[in-house]
């Protein structure tokens, strides 16, 4: 609650989260499950609607499963999504679930509307005591040695709170960015997005998704609308709205959706438009995604196309990524080292994900001559080779993978230490794959083992006994006996291995553990 008054000060919370998207949320509960005491405010009254975002990848569930909501998120979403490709007079369908991943819970992509998730990760918080403090706006700071004081504004007045880190995950206008002087390297798009909410009448096979490769771009069709059955993205070139980017701008007229819809070739009839919005959009990177006790996540430090649906997904590896160095990092002592990491770690995958989008992006909705060629006259062309290859579940397997983001690693890390050569599952910094092991004389799936908070220590079948070893109240021990040999794994919060050994060398582990302030 805003303190009633100029200059109330209220007392220190370790972390303040600024914005409650997706990235906000899934920042402020990791937080919160590792230890911190948060606050997590919005300048919005009221949620944002509709979604922007529909879909989540399989890495985003494994790694939101140790935080108890990837339950409720599948039980809002579809995990057997089916697409229908409308390529020239051909449709080709094509199922999007259950491919030949078998190191994933969920070999599949998962059809999410960005609000079910804001919803769930809102309340799995109000349920830990954290509320979103809604139409609170972050509007200044300043820092000391020892703590950052945020001011924070809303209609019964202003507050300036002292917290030990601000998170700020306020989206592409952000004004964490701005206060702290970061740079935002990038550019427009000279292509925008249509988004609208209609009921249409024609030839639809309903619930499902239709893509449409047309000449002047991509049209998509998910029966997942707010404001009615089905939601449209499409791409256009670019008209001025005013709006900032990514964000809804003014509404598109229903003759302007019917001619898209026409010139797609769907055969379909607006009959009712209950909303419609154009979106610009840009390509950019934050210069930094830290300074001094200000850290950006999500579209604050980066900002893309819809294209391979990245950006829901990008910005919660984001925030899973920060919460928990956050919350170690309270604690006392020397911690540049670990808070050093999430901008040496996320920056280079934000990077990488950019390139991914942009590629995509240009292929989709470019209006230059070569992608509007292969989208209007070559893949039409290529139509009978489809069903072929859509009904091949390992080239749907690496489809999946690639935009699930499993290739995200952290070798270079300075969190990601090797100790004596060799030891069981992946090198330091690598995503920790599922697979079946034997723990206490129980076969059982890894990521079962892991899937709660904190660290999970992961010693092999001889490795040594820790009875006694002060490992940290976030420290999880399992041994694995199905792993033969004395050596150590520690998993990290998010995921990712961080330290491993190829023997039971306590005083490496030991240093690790101090090294990201688990104990």
């Amino acid at each position: 609650m805003v303190a009633g008054g100029r200059g109330a000060v209220n007392a220190q919370v370790d972390v303040l989260v600024v914005g409650a998207g997706p990235t906000g949320l899934a920042t402020a509960l990791q937080a919160h499950e590792h230890g911190a005491t948060v606050r997590i405010v919005e300048r919005r009254p009221d949620p944002f609607r509709p979604s922007r975002a529909m879909v989540m990848h399989s890495r985003t569930l494994e790694s939101l499963r140790p935080l108890g909501v990837t339950a409720g998120l599948l039980d809002r979403g579809d995990r057997t999504p089916r697409a229908e490709l409308h390529l020239g007079t051909r449709r080709v369908s094509a199922q999007l679930a259950e491919t030949a991943l078998r190191d994933t819970a969920f070999p599949h992509l998962t059809m999410l509307r960005q609000m079910d998730v804001e919803d769930v990760l809102t309340e799995a918080l109000r349920t830990r005591g954290v509320e979103v403090e809604r139409g609170t706006e972050f509007a200044a700071l300043r820092e000391d040695a020892t703590a950052v004081y945020a001011t924070l504004r809303a209609e019964n007045g202003s507050e300036e709170t002292p917290c030990r880190f601000v998170a700020a995950c306020d989206g592409p206008d952000s004004t964490g960015r701005r206060l702290a002087g970061i740079g935002w390297a990038g550019g427009p798009y000279r292509e925008q997005v249509v988004l609208a909410d209609a009921e249409l009448d024609g030839d639809l096979t309903p619930g499902v998704m239709h893509v449409v490769a047309a000449r002047p771009g991509l049209v998509f069709l998910f029966a997942l609308g707010e404001g009615a059955t089905w939601r449209l993205l499409a791409t256009r070139p670019w008209r001025r709205d005013g709006a900032p980017f990514g964000q809804p701008g003014g509404p598109v007229p229903l003759a302007e959706v019917q001619r898209i819809l026409d010139t797609a070739g769907l055969g379909v009839t607006v009959r009712r438009l209950a909303w419609s919005a154009q979106v610009g959009l840009q390509h950019r990177l934050a210069h930094a995604f830290r300074r001094g006790r200000l850290f950006l996540a999500g579209d604050a430090a980066h900002s893309h196309s819809p294209a391979a649906a990245q950006g829901m997904n990008t910005g919660i590896l984001d925030g899973l990524n920060l919460g928990w160095k956050l919350a170690f990092a309270r604690r006392p002592g020397p911690h540049a080292t670990l808070l050093d990491s999430y901008e040496q770690e996320r920056r280079p995958a934000a990077w990488q994900v950019l390139a991914l989008t942009h590629l995509v992006f240009f292929a989709e909705a470019s209006t230059s001559r070569l992608p509007a060629l292969l989208r209007g006259t070559v893949i039409p062309l290529l139509a009978p080779l489809f069903p072929v290859l859509l009904k091949e579940p390992h080239l749907m397997a690496q489809v999946v993978r690639l935009l699930s983001q499993r290739w995200v690693r952290y070798r270079t890390s300075p969190l990601s230490v090797q100790g004596r050569p060799g030891g069981p599952g992946p090198r330091p910094g690598d995503r920790l794959p599922d697979e079946d092991v034997v723990c206490e004389g129980q076969a059982v799936r890894l990521h079962e083992l892991t899937a709660s908070p904190g660290i999970h220590l992961l010693v092999a079948r001889d490795g040594p006994a820790l009875d006694g070893t002060p490992l940290g109240e976030h420290v999880t021990v399992h041994r694995i006996s199905s792993w033969a040999g004395t050596g150590l794994l520690a998993a990290r919060p998010d995921g990712h291995a961080g330290f491993r050994c190829g023997a039971g060398d306590i005083r490496a582990l030991s240093g690790w553990l101090d090294l990201v302030a688990a104990r």
